[in-house]
């Protein structure tokens, strides 16, 4: 019979194994399928230690090491005292964002993605935020964008401009009233300026894109859904050029 390993399963002429995983890992597995299902809710406090290895017929160093890796992910923690326990964690969106925005760094530092394709993802997200920020925005979102562009106008030096350039941003997925958009967007510009920021952007440049943003508020400002995602779009076009493929 002729055999091939691939990716740790063994596959024969009608035969595919996979390879058994360490007993931990399978006990992580199963307790993470629960979190996810909803069958664990954040807040939930978990069996002791003792009780959950007579569940999985596991010994308690077993379930020990399981739960450290659900630890190291911050799924669960862990409060001592009399009213202490392992609880599963409640996942704030600053977590998720800080998480994204270093998974996202290492992911460029190694090439696996490049500049071109975050910001592709950029303006599949900015994008209908910007038409969802014309419905959706109050009074206090349109201050802040104002106040935003003032302070752009009167910013000094590239780095600061860019401050006040994702403030901008920051405020218009913000105004959108979806929680998750800001967890996905934050990330993908910080990375961005981070990492790759042209040297070479013009003063002349800058007002140009004090002008988009003027442009944004406006449509935003007056309800304007298409007219926002438009100015946005256009907008997102124009800060390509402000970035540039990393040397190989």
């Amino acid at each position: 019979m002729t055999e091939q390993v691939l990716a740790g399963a063994v596959v024969g002429d009608n035969l595919a194994v996979s390879r058994v995983l360490p007993a931990y890992q399978q006990v992580a597995d199963q307790l993470l399928d629960l979190i996810l299902s909803g069958s664990l809710s954040s807040g939930d406090r978990l069996p002791s230690e003792a009780e959950l290895s007579g569940v999985f017929g596991v010994s308690r160093s077993t379930v020990r090491e399981a739960l450290r890796v659900l630890a190291s992910r911050d799924l669960i923690h862990t409060l001592r005292g009399t009213t202490g326990g392992t609880f599963v964690s409640r996942v704030q969106f600053e977590q998720i964002s800080e998480y994204l925005e270093t998974s996202l760094g290492l992911l460029t530092g190694s090439s696996d993605v490049s500049v071109a394709e975050m910001l592709e993802a950029r303006e599949v997200l900015e994008v209908p935020a910007a038409r969802l920020a014309a419905s959706r925005r109050d009074e206090a979102h349109l201050a802040a964008l104002q106040e935003a562009i003032d302070r752009e106008n009167v910013s000094q030096g590239r780095g600061i401009k860019f401050r006040e350039h994702r403030n901008f941003h920051a405020i218009v997925v913000e105004a959108a009233g979806n929680g998750l958009l800001g967890v996905m967007t934050g990330p993908v510009f910080q990375v961005l300026q981070a990492q790759f920021v042209s040297p070479d952007v013009t003063t002349d440049y800058w007002a140009r894109i004090d002008c988009d943003h003027r442009e944004i508020l406006r449509c935003i400002q007056s309800g304007d859904g298409d007219g926002a995602a438009s100015a946005m779009k256009a907008h997102l076009v124009r800060l390509r050029t402000a970035y540039r493929e990393p040397p190989d």
